[in-house]
């Protein structure tokens, strides 16, 4: 090869390395669709409409929701992980997909450390431990004084198995040593149903569906699992201030794309999530769920979402839990 055609090869080879990362500092280009592992009108669904409208006004480009439920969210994180990597495949995730399922499935079609990247964090709601009105313990201590003095007669209720509810309430047992029969639901409505019909005394339930029978004392809220108390029921003790330290359980939901999508894509999607979180509008859900919004940076989710994984890994495989 003479001088001529290698400094020609090159130089298209420079000019092929470097097209990607051009269009990168141009983005977005296009509609965006953005990924949701869930039916349309449940909670994730509903966060993710409102904040692609807010995102919308400054990326410029419209977003369009792809609901893709199934497989506990692994059809649509497969599909995401599988997708090109150009920042124009996104998706909504959550304990689920970051931190439960690698424990709760023998094989996953993805690795969720190594085949996603990570955009930024969303928000978190906490999940509270609720009782039917006329369960006979009135608070927490009396609760727990009960389920001790009757293992396994009283039972619980969650939206599924491997739900951020089951798995707290097997986070609880496990703190507390007590013994309470998982009655698994398809999803969160029945299993609510039945606790304030009192089919089922109790349950583990999170802010963004149950707030409003919580806050209508169709059931009595005894604790509820995050770090300080909520401001939507500032009555309520932490599960720490009861005597049940190191369990705080909580859902959380981020943004993710493909592994491999340029760092300017990634800050770009970063920085127009983070500015979301002051629209009016987005302020309003998030208020309405009584979810409390993450902003932060791609390496602090990341870290949250790993963080997670290790804390839930060995209450999943010590209750034996799997979804296949």
């Amino acid at each position: 090869m003479d001088r001529r055609t290698l400094l020609t090869t090159l130089a298209a080879t420079a000019a092929a390395s470097a097209a990607p990362w051009a269009r990168a500092q141009n983005y977005p280009e296009q509609l965006i669709k953005w990924v949701v592992p869930y039916p349309a009108g449940g909670g994730t669904d509903v966060i993710a409409r409102t904040l692609a409208e807010a995102m919308r006004q400054t990326l410029g480009q419209q977003i369009v929701i792809d609901n893709r439920p199934g497989a506990s969210t692994n059809i649509g994180a497969d599909l995401v992980a599988k997708s090109k990597p150009d920042g124009y495949t996104i998706m909504s995730a959550d304990n689920a997909v970051l931190a439960f399922n690698e424990y709760l499935f023998s094989k996953l079609p993805f690795n969720p450390e190594k085949d996603f990247s990570y955009i930024g964090a969303i928000g978190k709601f906490p999940l509270a431990l609720v009782v039917h009105p006329d369960f006979p313990a009135k608070d927490f201590k009396a609760f727990l004084a009960y389920v001790k003095a009757n293992p396994g007669k009283v039972n619980y209720a969650s939206p599924g198995n491997g739900s951020p509810h089951h798995l707290a309430m097997e986070m609880f047992k496990n703190r507390t040593g007590t013994f309470i029969t998982h009655i698994p639901y398809r999803g969160a409505a029945p299993a609510m149903a039945d606790v304030m019909g009192g089919q089922v005394p109790c349950m583990f339930l999170d802010l963004a569906s149950g707030l409003p029978i919580m806050q209508g004392n169709k059931v009595r809220v005894l604790a509820i699992g995050s770090g300080a108390r909520s401001k939507l029921l500032p009555e309520v003790p932490t599960l720490a201030e009861v005597g049940v330290p190191n369990t705080e359980v909580f859902a959380f939901q981020g943004i993710l794309g493909p592994a491999g999508l340029p760092a300017p894509v990634i800050a770009k999607l970063n920085a127009d999530l983070n500015r979301a979180f002051s629209v009016p509008a987005v302020q309003k859900r998030f208020n309405d769920f009584g979810m409390e919004a993450m902003p932060g940076t791609p390496a602090q989710f990341a870290a949250l979402s790993r963080a997670e994984s290790k804390r839930w890994g060995p209450i999943i495989k010590s209750a034996g839990i799997k979804l296949d």
